[in-house]
């Protein structure tokens, strides 16, 4: 039987917190581990599940045919669509159709259980998108949640 690892495979960590996925900031993309035995430093990784759920909030902040150029023309979402748009039902529901069309284009999940973006509380001009996957596995099942701006809060 394959390993989580083998499963949903492993990657360059890129994100600093899963929780908040959108903390995308240019330049500080890769960390860094240090060698136990040896002292030296390598470039940390993620494997597994939380791979999976690096790899779901990379594409979630990709811009959708931003990748074209590499072969991946599919890869990314069109969320970077609703930017300085209003924090109404119709933009909420554009960006789960959004979100609901970026996962159908991840092979490492089966099916989507629920997508739900509802306002922010405290600042008007963000949405919070929680997401519920099943994966390929058929026994792990996902949460991705993060914060997505609309606009300057």
């Amino acid at each position: 039987m394959p390993t989580e690892a083998q499963r949903f495979g492993s990657d360059l960590r890129l994100l600093g917190d899963l929780v908040r996925g959108n903390d995308r900031q240019p330049g500080h993309d890769l960390f860094v581990t240090r060698r136990t035995a040896t002292g030296g430093i390598d470039l940390a990784t993620r494997a597994g599940v939380p791979n999976l759920e690096q790899a779901l909030l990379l594409r979630f902040l990709t811009r959708a045919g931003e990748l074209t150029v590499l072969g991946h023309s599919d890869y990314g979402s069109r969320l970077h669509e609703l930017i300085g748009e209003l924090n109404d039902e119709t933009n909420r529901n554009r960006a789960k159709l959004y979100v609901l069309q970026a996962l159908e284009a991840e092979s490492r999940v089966a099916e989507v259980l629920s997508v739900d973006v509802t306002p922010d509380p405290t600042v008007r001009t963000q949405i919070n998108i929680v997401a519920a996957v099943k994966t390929i596995d058929e026994s792990t099942p996902l949460t991705v949640a993060f914060p997505f701006l609309l606009g300057e809060g």
